[in-house]
């Protein structure tokens, strides 16, 4: 089931940002970061975000039988004067996986951004190193659009690279 992120999410989203990142960037991020402080850094501005829903952003979460939360999704609207709406972060619990619950979240971001009065494009961000993550945003019609830097927020000072991925049309997601 999805629904919207509430400020009591907080928590659960970050340990989940928290686990995606130490599966999913290993040698884009340093193992100091990922091993040690990498929870406290994701739970400051999961709780700023909730705390002021409706700010131009949406964050839904996917919740199993029990009410736990196996995955969310941040978008950002008119993040980009090219390509619109910014779907900031995607994940889902490891064990989730292959379940649908990337393409439902993806879906609720698309959705969330055509039923604004001026809908725009979605595009998104993904590691270079992330093959995995690309193939499912092909699969869903997703364009690789370039490369850019990313800096890597574990306080090392470096950067690596992401692609870019568009969908001028979200409505492709639905």
């Amino acid at each position: 089931m999805l629904r919207p992120a509430t400020p009591g999410d907080f928590g659960a989203i970050a340990a989940l940002h928290t686990d995606s990142w130490r599966r999913n960037y290993r040698g884009a991020l340093s193992d100091a970061f990922l091993d040690g402080p990498i929870e406290a850094e994701r739970l400051a501005p999961w709780a700023e975000r909730l705390a002021r829903p409706g700010d131009g952003t949406v964050t839904t979460v996917a919740v199993d039988g029990d009410g736990s939360i196996t995955g969310f999704v941040h978008t950002i609207f008119d993040a980009d004067p090219a390509d619109g709406a910014l779907l900031e972060n995607l994940h889902v619990r490891d064990s989730g996986k292959r379940a649908g619950l990337g393409t439902q979240l993806m879906a609720s971001s698309a959705k969330a951004v055509l039923a604004r009065p001026s809908p725009t494009g979605l595009y998104l961000t993904v590691l270079v190193q992330n093959t995995a993550a690309q193939a499912f945003y092909e699969a869903r019609g997703g364009t690789r659009a370039g490369e850019e830097p990313w800096d890597a927020p574990d306080g090392s000072g470096g950067s690596t690279l992401v692609y870019r991925y568009t969908w001028p049309d979200p409505g492709v997601l639905l």
